[in-house]
């Protein structure tokens, strides 16, 4: 499992930034965190074919900690789910991918 040395999230971009001790710098859209939610609610809308709405200015309010990963809060007011470290990892490679 690899864990992200720093965490930033920037409100005006919209984006949260992971850093690997490797020298990996990923950022990843707020936006895209909340479609990829990973709670139960969340997965069951996405196992049934369908698509987690997300408003294209949703922020992120707060980010805390959690061993494993991390507990996103977001300005729509969802806060359930946790995204382990190595679920946020694919998150940022597959955006990056994407991007490059």
């Amino acid at each position: 499992m690899s864990t992200p040395q720093q965490i930033a999230s920037d409100a005006v971009a919209r984006t949260l930034t992971l850093q690997w001790s490797d020298g990996r710098e990923r950022q990843i859209a707020h936006a895209q965190l909340r479609q990829a939610c990973a709670c139960a609610e969340c997965r069951r809308i996405r196992l049934d074919g369908g698509t987690v709405q997300a408003p294209p200015d949703v922020t992120l309010t707060d980010v805390q900690p959690m061993g494993y990963g991390v507990q996103l809060v977001f300005s729509d007011g969802h806060a359930r789910g946790i995204y382990p470290w190595r679920y946020l990892e694919e998150l940022a490679e597959a955006g990056s991918s994407q991007t490059d």
